[in-house]
């Protein structure tokens, strides 16, 4: 049997370091799931829905530099989008094959039929579809280039007929070329940077993703500036550990110490960061911004100066230009400022709640005790992040995943899934809410099917928390948020692996720490405080009296004992903002 298109992808996909497609395979993909199979050094991950192979590849991609997920005609590409825009946004490189109807159908309107070009253009970097077999290998190589070093979605559409046609070779190269170039800003800029940082008195660092690998360099300038460093939730497990001079996070997760040393200072250093929330940064400081895509400079603040450069490799250049400040007045202040915020969190993990109203709170510190140095946690939007942002710690190993830009539900049980596939042996945490686990609840089968040792911790506080939060600053009654779920416990034992509930506050610890030990994938369902709401470190007055009156309007509709459970799992939250 000559070799085929659907071949000659296959040994692509090798050559570049792809270990698996995960995907839902059928009609046009099956010629390519055949390749697989016959090739053997390539793994086909059969998940339940296309979303959560989407989400399981960016996760694999995140923490591996490149990963593929396919989906066959029409619906397939369609459930497919949502983790293809959070990869994109993300900026992770992710090949997507798009296997299609066959080219001899293409512009009438047949069964299952879209148009790839249009439907993904604005959730990729790359986007072609091959029509002969002469195109397929340099369109495929272009798209692995594309993913890479653009770092977002590269999609690659295959014709049905065309992955089963006879392979003609490429002319040009086969595989990828992972270039690691120098980039910092030139010696004039370097200068004037430097001159700004050393003529000021009160500095703060704020830190995001792209400061992750220059941690000892950023904290080398902090030292001889006397700044503080703050950073965003992507930043954080770069930033944080070994950091004397680490302030906590701001935004809307954030705590009141960063956004109270960005406020307090002269100068404000954005470090690799795209932080999207304009509110929480000042607006009349003198504000730098350093980031190796010089698109991004300048659209969330008003810049003194922009500059264009890995951090890294700034850093470098920069600091035999930084004079070593004496004065560490402004330092110790926000310190200190932190040492109490951190005080305070604790409250919430001391007063753990009764049975059936687990505090959030207690259950990530426990989870964060208990975790290895290493774990990868993995964490679904809304109140998940809020726990996972402020109750995980780094340790300059562990990693943290998250749908941090484009903020979807659902993500953290499939990212679970790529993240356990390409680091075996290695803890996966995932921190899914009640209501992001139902939207995806088919593939813990997957988990099954796979073995993966994932221990899904399910914090079920039956509503939609961060929505609930939204509502009431609004000054708007929750209304249609509550969630009746069944038992999760129950679901994953359907499915075949452990699944236990944990009612009680004291059953938390010995809970969690049997899941970790046990070998196979484990569901835990903690039944939390469904009124453990987390108000952001900065609350403008009008949020305060929109709080207030969705408590007046919820007392005027008669419940009374809703209002009284919020406001006492809640009033210490109010205080520490206000």
């Amino acid at each position: 049997m000559s070799k085929q298109v659907a071949d000659q992808i296959v040994d692509i996909l090798v050559e570049n370091g792809v270990k698996r497609i995960y995907a839902v395979t059928g009609d046009s993909l099956n010629h390519l799931n055949d390749a697989v199979r016959r090739n053997g050094k390539i793994k086909w991950i059969h998940v339940r829905h296309e979303e959560a192979g989407a989400y399981a590849a960016a996760a694999e991609a995140e923490l591996e530099g490149l990963a593929c997920c396919a989906g066959s005609c029409g619906p397939g590409h369609v459930h497919l989008i949502n983790g293809m825009y959070d990869a994109h946004r993300s900026g992770v490189p992710l090949l997507v094959i798009a296997s299609t109807i066959q080219t001899s159908e293409f512009g009438m309107d047949y069964f299952q039929g879209t148009n790839t070009i249009k439907l993904f253009d604005d959730c990729s970097c790359y986007n072609q579809v091959a029509t002969t077999a002469a195109q397929l290998p340099r369109m495929l190589q272009t798209a692995i280039q594309h993913a890479i070093h653009q770092k977002g979605v590269a999609v690659l559409g295959l014709p049905g007929d065309v992955s089963a046609l006879p392979a003609e070779e490429g002319l040009t190269a086969m595989h990828n070329y992972r270039c690691d170039p120098v980039l910092r800003p030139s010696d004039a800029e370097l200068k004037k940077l430097a001159s700004l940082l050393n003529d000021y008195p009160k500095i703060a660092i704020y830190c995001g993703i792209g400061a992750g690998d220059a941690h000892d360099e950023v904290i080398a300038l902090a030292s001889r500036l006397k700044a503080p460093i703050g950073y965003s939730f992507r930043g954080k497990m770069g930033m944080q550990y070994d950091n004397p001079f680490e302030v906590g996070m701001t935004g809307l997760l954030g705590l009141p110490s960063a956004y109270h040393s960005m406020h307090e200072a002269d100068v404000i250093v954005l470090l690799g960061t795209d932080f999207p929330y304009a509110p929480f940064i000042p607006i009349n400081k003198t504000i730098i911004q350093i980031d190796e895509k010089p698109e991004r400079l300048g659209r969330r603040a008003k810049l003194e100066l922009g500059l264009c450069g890995k951090i890294r490799d700034t850093m470098v250049a920069l600091l035999p230009m930084i004079e070593n400040k004496s004065d560490d007045s402004f330092l110790k202040a926000q310190l200190n400022l932190y040492e109490k915020v951190k005080t305070h969190l604790q409250t919430y993990v001391q007063n753990n709640g009764s049975e059936d109203m687990i505090q959030p709170e207690y259950v990530a510190a426990t989870i964060d005790k208990l975790a290895a140095d290493n774990a990868i946690f993995t964490v679904d939007t809304g109140m998940c992040c809020v726990w996972g942002a402020r109750y995980i710690h780094a340790t300059g190993q562990r990693k943290m995943l998250g749908s941090f830009n484009h903020g979807s539900m659902a993500n953290a049980m499939p990212m679970a899934i790529g993240a356990a596939l390409c680091n075996p042996g290695r803890q996966v945490i995932a921190f899914c809410g009640d209501g992001g686990l139902s939207m995806l609840l088919g593939d813990l089968a997957t988990i099954q099917q796979y073995r993966l040792p994932i221990k899904l911790i399910v914090f079920n506080n039956r509503a939609l928390g961060m929505v609930k939060l939204e509502m009431q600053v609004e000054g708007l009654p929750d209304n249609e948020i509550d969630m009746v779920n069944p038992d999760f416990a129950l679901v994953a034992q359907a499915m075949g692996f452990r699944g236990l509930t944990v009612h009680h506050p004291f059953e938390v610890n010995p809970a969690l720490a049997a899941a970790l030990r046990e070998e196979g994938p484990v569901l835990i369902n903690i039944m939390t405080n469904p009124e453990a709401l987390a108000m952001p470190p900065s609350i403008e007055w009008a949020q305060v009296r929109g709080y207030a009156l969705s408590m007046s309007k919820m007392i005027l509709g008669g419940r009374m004992d809703d209002v009284w459970e919020s406001v006492k799992a809640n009033y210490r939250h109010i205080e520490e903002v206000i």
